[in-house]
């Protein structure tokens, strides 16, 4: 059985557990100084929050596999997606021991898949991931609104 993988940057750490526990109902699985996790069944999420992210918001998303045996699936899924794939193997990230690849898709998210082993006593050093890991540090698209234009577009006092 897979199940999906969300990791985002925050600044506050502590605030945003006790928004995103508010939000799931349900306290993280994982707390550290810089990273909370929830294994979450319903819906069936992996979701992580981390102060490691070059700014806040959207890191990554993810396929997580209970098995081995679907991992090979999902890689060969990846490679009939096409594009640049990052084979980085075993490793130690975010507080766990884990078999795992990188791609972007089209609109340049990464997305990882990975087959966790054990647990980890360190977050991790983010080697082999950092090209593909940080979603928002890729060069953002030529028509995105600036910050300014959303404000003006979000205000309903016209």
């Amino acid at each position: 059985m897979k199940r999906l993988h969300v990791h985002v940057s925050v600044e506050d750490l502590p605030r945003s557990i006790g928004f995103y526990s508010a939000l799931f109902a349900a306290q993280p699985s994982v707390v550290k100084t810089d990273y909370a996790k929830w294994m979450l069944e319903d819906p069936r999420v992996n979701f992580a929050i981390s102060t490691r992210g070059r700014k806040p918001g959207l890191d990554h998303l993810g396929i997580q596999v209970e098995e081995t045996n679907e991992l090979q699936d999902v890689y060969a899924r990846m490679r009939q997606a096409g594009g640049n794939i990052i084979e980085q193997g075993h490793t130690a990230c975010c507080y766990a021991q884990s078999e795992k690849s990188w791609i972007d898709d089209p609109a340049g998210i990464a997305w990882e898949t990975f087959h966790t082993t054990g647990e980890s006593t360190t977050y991790g050093d983010g080697t082999g991931e950092n090209v593909a890991r940080i979603a928002h540090a890729k060069q953002s698209a030529c028509c995105v609104p600036s910050v300014e234009q959303k404000q003006a577009a979000a205000c309903c006092n016209d």
